[in-house]
């Protein structure tokens, strides 16, 4: 009874005192157009990339925006020929200019992905644009998410502008699984805190971040964080820590085109980066184990078991937690567009993302580390190993 007690107390803090991260209102602030548009360029890294390609670089190339933009895309060591592809489709949709590099193995100290941002945002800075979209190459954008992205950062005077981009969800293991990702990720990085000029909460979803040139070269992007393994939090602290003004919702006209049919995908998406997320530290990971227990799987224990044993306070306490927990999970499942008594089974998804995050760790110690596109990174300051 206590410690479904402990747990209702969590989640009437949750609920009321962690910046309203539930909510889902959250979209790009008020906007107007300005009467000279900025120059932009696009940086996408692509390592392997030809699966997802043909969906979303055409929404790039096709972007309706009045100032000039190019797109970059930076092929980092593909072998299934992402570069090659990419200029096919460049030919064949035509739009905005695509220039395709390639920056070599990344040396000692550099995750994969942030070396090849730094090579796309060298190439850019020969055009000396004011914005730079930094976008991931699953990313499928609407014909005008640049011109509302920038319009949003003019108007709101941002430094950075994120939006997390809608996951896919057709599988299913999918639906249970990933509106839950971006869930935990805003219980983490409550949005409404991300935009308070003085908060210590900074945050960025790397799949769509707009960042002023002159914010990225004061934070020393992607110099600073060269060795990060969650680059876009890690981007959006450096931004915030150099005094840059930062936003980050949800998406409207951003969607990642990349599946994640089985559990295992899904496992890998969230085991590359869990332990990372806890500094690589045993004392937190024990500490978001039993959190975890507490607070998401204790609820349904104790209202069964206080009703199997007929004490009434534990079945009370738990059923007030769970129902907390399902009320918090239930705008995303809506913005999802998912069934509703999906929010039910939270309760097995932080069991799943519980045993993902123990998994995490166990690579680590293993030394396979953190993983990205064949390459992996046991510690921060490692060199990358070709697996």
């Amino acid at each position: 009874m206590w410690t479904a007690t402990g747990s209702l107390a969590a989640w009437l803090w949750l609920m009321l005192g962690q910046g309203f991260f539930w909510r889902t209102d959250l979209r790009l602030p008020p906007r107007r157009e300005p009467e000279d548009w900025p120059s932009v360029c696009v940086v996408v890294p692509a390592r392997d990339e030809a699966a997802v390609l043909p969906r979303s670089l055409p929404s790039l190339l096709a972007q309706d925006y009045p100032g000039r933009a190019e797109v970059f895309l930076v092929d980092d060591g593909s072998s299934d020929g992402t570069g090659e592809l990419a200029r096919e489709l460049a030919e064949r949709h035509g739009g905005l200019p695509l220039t395709v590099g390639s920056p070599g193995e990344p040396p000692a100290g550099w995750t994969g992905k942030l070396w090849a941002v730094r090579h796309g945002i060298g190439l850019a800075r020969a055009r000396a644009p004011e914005y730079l979209l930094l976008t991931d190459a699953d990313i499928a954008h609407a014909p005008d998410s640049l011109r509302e992205l920038v319009s949003a950062a003019r108007t709101g005077g941002f430094d950075l502008v994120s939006q997390m981009a809608r996951l896919r969800v057709e599988s299913v293991w999918e639906r249970l699984v990933v509106p839950a990702f971006v869930y935990f990720f805003a219980q983490l990085y409550p949005f409404r805190r991300i935009a308070v000029r003085g908060s210590r909460t900074a945050a960025a979803a790397g799949g769509c971040v707009l960042l002023r040139a002159a914010a990225a070269e004061r934070a020393r992007i992607p110099d600073a964080i060269r060795h990060a393994v969650i680059d876009d939090v890690a981007l959006a602290k450096a931004v915030k820590g150099s005094g840059g003004h930062i936003w980050l919702g949800l998406a409207e006209k951003a969607d990642s085109v990349r599946p994640y049919p089985r559990l295992h995908d899904l496992r890998r998406m969230v085991s590359r980066s869990a332990y990372a997320q806890l500094r690589h530290s045993p004392l937190l990971l024990a500490g978001t184990v039993v959190g975890l227990m507490v607070v998401y799987l204790m609820p349904p224990v104790a209202l069964c078991v206080g009703l199997a044993a007929g004490s009434a306070g534990a079945a009370t306490a738990g059923g007030l937690a769970w129902l907390l927990m399902t009320a918090t999970y239930l705008p995303m499942l809506r913005y999802y567009r998912q069934p509703l008594p999906l929010a039910l089974l939270l309760p097995v998804t932080a069991f799943l993302y519980l045993l993902m995050t123990v998994d995490s760790a166990v690579q680590h110690y293993r030394g396979r580390g953190a993983a990205w596109k064949g390459r992996t990174y046991a510690r921060p300051d490692a060199a990358p190993e070709q697996q």
